[in-house]
């Protein structure tokens, strides 16, 4: 299986959901800086972050916006369906390990400072499919 690793800073507070069949899932976006620059001197890709079981716990309750956190894991591309009929692709990051690196920056960072987080929409219920749940990695 092909992994993936980033460091980067979490853009707003993980969310916790509860799932039907009692999994935990946690959601997040990081903002991973680029190696390259941009005119600005600066530039970021924002990257959607899924974790599972324990590990979506230990995230949503020892980190938040601002938080320095390495994720390894796999990219997971997957669909649904809006209400409105219009069908919305998702690339993610399905989080196998996390790493805290570092809390909350008291003061605030460059990034946040000057770089506008795009928003990710996200169903409301965030469910899987029961194929895409078998591929999930379980924690």
């Amino acid at each position: 299986m092909n992994q993936v690793g980033m460091i980067g800073r979490i853009t707003k507070d993980p969310v916790l959901r509860q799932l039907s069949e009692g999994r935990v899932q946690a959601s997040f976006v990081l903002a991973v800086t680029r190696t390259f620059k941009n005119q600005k001197g600066e530039d970021a890709d924002f990257v959607l972050c899924t974790v599972w079981g324990k590990l979506a716990e230990n995230t949503v309750k020892y980190c938040g916006k601002g938080s320095l956190i390495g994720v390894s894991g796999r990219i997971q591309s997957r669909s649904y369906q809006k209400e409105d009929g219009s069908r919305v692709f998702v690339t993610e990051v399905v989080g196998e390990e996390v790493q805290f690196l570092a809390t909350k920056p008291k003061v605030e960072n460059k990034l946040d400072a000057t770089t506008s987080v795009p928003e990710i929409e996200l169903p409301n219920d965030f469910v899987f499919t029961e194929e895409e749940q078998r591929e999930l990695p379980i924690t």
